[in-house]
């Protein structure tokens, strides 16, 4: 971080601050205020924060506080007050989190580290039902596009979490829960317009069904325009979406708790690909609408019985449907995951747990993307146990388990863990983890053939006479990725007014996944002469990452909220090519040691001017990317919120403020060299106005 840019940001946050405190009312009028008049409904103190249940830890409520790892928790309030209008903007609060906007409708998410388009280490959860692809790797945030009022948390643990959720909860989860049903009741309806966010709306209704039952249903709409890109204002990455759902629960009766909910979308996200041909120009930009359409139900039912113990059962069916550029994707997946809890005289609780999942692909062939077979049917079976057991009261407790798996990729996979909790007083809290995790192949890695490239003569990379065609092909002996987890927090509580939390780590990685050349044949005979250079899959890297996350609330006073994150990071990747071939591409597509920031700072001003204004300020640095040739960057957004009465509310959001345009991360076709520059974030402004009757 330059001594420039902090100044930078120490200056704007300052003129910002002083801006912000010299309008209160208090400075205006020489009236007390009270911390009820000038907070909002939703608030929630420090210390009631601390006191959150949360369930993504130990697959149990526990509070925060008691939490044996790198845990944080973004709350509705939160979200309504960030001015965010999506998922992974909203996850930019939580410290230790990679987010990067790729264009209009893309986003690179992760959890310390090994950032890119399609992270394979992060597993993210929305109310149960995983929302990682296990085609490609990673999330597609674009089909994400969630009611983010219907949101009651955003749990993210930095760290592995494979003993309880299984493989590719690698460096962490996040599980994402929304609201029951019974607290969405009456209609709630929202609508915005601005420069970056075109349009976009919500209605939702909810009411009763009977003694003890509830439901909602709701639909949302969004549209969102175009990035910069070279120069240039059209490309073509807007962004379209159309969702609807409903929720139904049926709150605890005779011990026993019901849950059924699902949801459809539909909507065209802007895309571009390369399109390769072995004649000049080699390679076309082609552009479009890739148009999705996707569906789940799930059903949840839990019992707590007379012996304090008690099971869950959850069911869910997901469908998507994706039309792109390169090719026709179907995917259904049916997943069942059954799990029992109980306690064992006064020193035991213990959860285990059974799973079984059935993915169905079909997909469509093309000259650019293929699989070995059209069809595929893919399992996993999953089992584990987890104890946590009280070695001193209320002082020392110690939780040991594990997860086994068996997939159709690389069969079985055992993930165990370890975690102390040391509690020496109310105030203090110390925990320490050991783990083990793995990432376990996708589709597209076991038997996919992808055209990367034709690299024209006397082009970068080709020394040649003639045009190189590059494809990267799936490899049946392709493994799992490994890592061995080494961390250790402390979190303070020492008043209502502060609490502090710090996380260390300290990462090693086995078998990371790199390239290497498969075969290279020249086709001096052909009508267009060429020569062909295929690669595949390898696992001939190791690598380590150490790091630390932080993050201070601070409630300046009763109308004045500071929350403060600074995270560091270090990554580093060794591996050993057979060739120089494989050398040539290895360095630059797999090191991934310069696709995330060393240093991240995140500065979190929320100020309740009056029981009807509010302002709120959020400052962002974010360090280069060396790898990537992506500076750094400052960034600011401001919300002014006017709750007019109880039944209105209006917002003005400003977001990227401090810059015209800024990349963040380069597309996947951009890593490769064989699409246009990279697109750029704009600044942008939106209206907001929210009605609740």
């Amino acid at each position: 971080m330059s001594i420039a840019m902090i100044r930078r940001l120490l200056i704007t946050f300052c003129v910002v601050l002083f801006l912000a405190v010299g309008a209160h009312p208090d400075a205006l009028a020489g009236t007390a205020t009270s911390g009820e008049n000038h907070t909002h409904l939703d608030d929630l103190s420090l210390e009631e924060l601390m006191d959150l249940e949360i369930t993504s830890v130990a697959r149990k409520p526990q509070k925060v506080s008691e939490a044996a790892a790198a845990v944080f928790v973004i709350t509705q309030e939160d979200i309504r007050r960030s001015g965010a209008t999506t998922i992974p903007e909203i996850l930019r609060m939580a410290p230790g989190l990679q987010i990067a906007r790729i264009n209009a409708n893309k986003w690179a998410v992760s959890s310390r580290g090994f950032n890119e388009q399609f992270s394979t280490k992060l597993l993210v959860l929305l109310d149960g039902r995983t929302i990682y692809n296990p085609l490609f790797t990673g999330v597609d945030w674009e089909s994400q596009d969630v009611m983010l009022e219907d949101i009651e948390r955003i749990e993210v643990i930095r760290g592995p979490g494979a003993t309880l959720w299984g493989a590719n909860a690698v460096n962490g989860v996040i599980n994402i829960i929304s609201k029951n049903a019974q607290e969405t009741q009456g209609t709630l309806a929202s609508a915005g317009y601005g420069s970056e966010e075109r349009g976009f709306g919500a209605v939702r209704y909810g009411d009763m069904i009977g003694e003890n039952a509830y439901y909602r249903t709701y639909v949302k709409f969004a549209d969102r325009d175009e990035s910069y890109e070279g120069g240039q204002l059209d490309p073509d990455d807007d962004w379209e979406m159309w969702r609807g759902g409903f929720r139904f629960d049926q709150l605890p009766h005779d011990g026993t708790e019901l849950t059924l909910q699902g949801e459809l979308y539909a909507g065209d996200v802007g895309e571009e690909a390369a399109l390769f041909s072995l004649e000049q120009p080699y390679s076309i930009d082609s552009k479009g609408d890739k148009e999705e359409f996707g569906a789940y139900v799930l059903a949840r039912a839990s019992r707590l019985l007379a012996s304090l113990s008690q099971y869950s059962l959850q069911v869910y069916y997901d469908h998507n449907d994706r039309d792109t550029l390169l090719n026709r994707q179907r995917q259904h997946v049916i997943d069942t995951d059954f799990q029992y809890a109980f306690t064992h005289g006064d020193r035991h609780e213990v959860v285990w747990g059974l799973g079984y999942r059935l993915t169905l692909d079909d997909m469509s062939q093309s000259e650019v993307l293929s699989f070995d077979s059209e069809h595929r049917r893919d399992q996993l079976f999953s089992a584990f146990l987890q104890d946590e057991i009280v070695l001193g009261p209320d002082v020392l407790s110690m939780m040991l388990g594990s997860k086994i798996e068996h997939n159709d990729y690389s069969g079985f996979e055992i993930q165990p863990n370890v975690r102390f909790l040391f509690t020496p007083g109310s105030s203090h809290t110390i925990w320490t983890s050991v783990a083990r995790a793995v990432r376990t192949p996708s589709r597209a890695e076991h038997d996919a053939e992808f055209m990367t490239a034709v690299l024209g003569p006397g082009e970068p990379l080709n020394p040649f006479p003639l045009p190189v065609a590059l494809t990267s092909s799936g490899d049946e002996d392709f493994e799992s990725e490994k890592l061995i987890a080494y961390e250790a927090g402390y979190r303070f509580q020492g008043s209502e007014w502060f609490h502090f939390d710090i996380a260390t780590f300290y990462y090693r990685y086995h078998d990371l996944r790199t390239v290497k050349i498969s075969s290279l044949e020249v086709y001096s005979d052909a009508a267009d002469p060429y020569i062909s250079v295929d690669s595949t899959g390898d696992n001939n890297a190791d690598g380590y990452c150490y790091g630390v996350d932080s993050s201070i609330d601070l409630q300046v006073r009763n109308w004045w909220r500071m929350q403060i994150s600074y995270s560091y990071l270090q990554v580093s990747v060794d591996f050993e090519s057979e060739n120089d071939l494989d050398e040539l591409i290895d360095e630059p597509l797999e090191s991934r040691e310069g696709y995330t920031p060393h240093h991240q700072v995140s500065i979190r001003s929320l100020m309740s001017l009056s029981p009807q204004l509010e302002a709120d300020l959020w400052l962002r640095y974010v360090d280069n990317l060396s790898d990537l040739d992506i500076p750094s960057y400052v960034s600011m957004d401001l919300r002014l919120g006017w709750r007019i009465s109880d039944a209105v509310e209006i917002s003005l959001v400003g977001q990227n403020l401090l810059d015209n345009h800024h990349p963040e991360f380069p597309g996947f076709e951009q890593i490769l060299i064989v699409a246009a520059d990279s697109a750029e974030i704009e600044r942008g402004y939106y209206g907001k106005i929210t009605l609740r009757f």
